[in-house]
């Protein structure tokens, strides 16, 4: 049976959401993030449903409270209660594919990025997931194979986009060669067409350099990319090299991508002086919207006309993710779109 992994830009049915809380690393500026939390729930709710994971019933209340005082909508909301260690949907998240017309969504390990974190709680959400909220008809599969959302790119037409740095980690324990990971992806994904950066980081990254920090696909075999014009940035080298090697690559038809540089926020730290990973390239694609993470930068406007540029059908919606970039992460690390045929009805 043929299996597809679609683009992020395919119909969707929600996106998921992990809520943070007081026992997370956000404790500090929990007011803060949930004000950035409640902002993308209430763009994705006007598209499209929502399931957000709450660690508790008292959480759950507590989201709910928050929604009725902002005025969001909760039937269109779908809660999946269990314990979580953290709030990164989009690594520890399921995986959707389709194989025919039936949705099929697998459950990759998620160990941490390569055990730097807890995250035995969070690679058990999937299944409560699946047993919540999981179609009738779609079909799951727990994989042994440490995998995260943010490390791969599909464009839906059989092409995976990632990084060496991260898919080939030891510290990801799968022990395999570059040509047995491909085979198993194809296996599972349906992919044959790879297409391996090997240069490229951000400062502050724990995950050690996940593609949609980077790199990102958009329809039309275009390729929205982070750029450094900055000589004297440490990311400058790196970047450099990685827009070069972004000219190498071609389509399964051998054709040269169209490529949209994203420009370069300010450098932004953190109260101990540690750069944080901001990046325009972390965004999430939902139904008719690209929701974009701004940073109270001087860069935002443009950063919003590179990605309207690239996404012509879907309005741009930039949305303050400067408090997210604290805990090294952005808009699209913490959630997970979630395709059409996965909802429960």
């Amino acid at each position: 049976m043929n299996t597809v992994f679609p683009a992020e830009w395919a119909l969707q049915d929600a996106v998921l959401l992990t809520w943070p809380h007081k026992d997370t690393d956000w404790a500090d500026i929990l007011p803060q993030v949930e004000l950035t939390y409640l902002a993308i729930a209430k763009e994705i709710l006007s598209q499209q449903a929502l399931v957000i994971v709450a660690h508790n019933d008292a959480l759950k209340q507590h989201i709910s409270t928050l929604f009725h005082s902002n005025d969001l909508p909760l039937d269109k909301v779908h809660f999946v209660v269990c314990p979580t260690n953290d709030t990164w949907a989009r690594d520890h998240g399921p995986i959707s594919t389709y194989r025919g017309d039936t949705l099929h969504a697998l459950d990759f390990t998620f160990n941490g990025w390569g055990n730097k974190f807890q995250s035995e709680l969070d690679n058990a959400i999937n299944q409560q997931l699946f047993n919540t909220v999981l179609a009738n008809g779609a079909s799951s599969q727990k994989v042994p194979l440490a995998l995260e959302g943010g490390g791969i790119e599909s464009d839906g037409n059989g092409t995976l986009l990632t990084t060496s740095e991260c898919l080939l980690n030891d510290n990801r324990e799968n022990n395999l060669s570059k040509a047995q990971l491909e085979a198993k992806l194809t296996e599972l994904l349906g992919v044959n067409h790879f297409l391996w950066l090997d240069h490229g980081y951000l400062a502050g990254d724990d995950t050690d350099s996940h593609i949609d920090t980077l790199v990102r696909f958009a329809p039309n075999d275009a390729l929205v990319y982070v750029s450094c014009p900055d000589q004297n940035d440490e990311h400058f080298q790196a970047l450099d090299a990685m827009a070069k090697q972004l000219q190498t690559f071609t389509t399964k038809s051998g054709e040269p991508y169209t490529l949209h540089a994203l420009p370069w926020p300010n450098a932004k730290y953190d109260n101990d002086g540690e750069r944080l990973p901001a990046t325009y390239a972390n965004y999430l694609i939902i139904n008719n919207k690209v929701l974009v993470p701004t940073y109270q930068d001087a860069n935002d406007q443009a950063a919003l006309d590179v990605i309207a540029a690239a996404y012509p059908q879907h309005q741009v919606v930039g949305i303050d993710c400067l408090p997210l970039i604290h805990q090294f992460g952005s808009l699209h690390c913490i959630t997970m779109q979630l395709p059409n045929g996965f909802l429960r009805s």
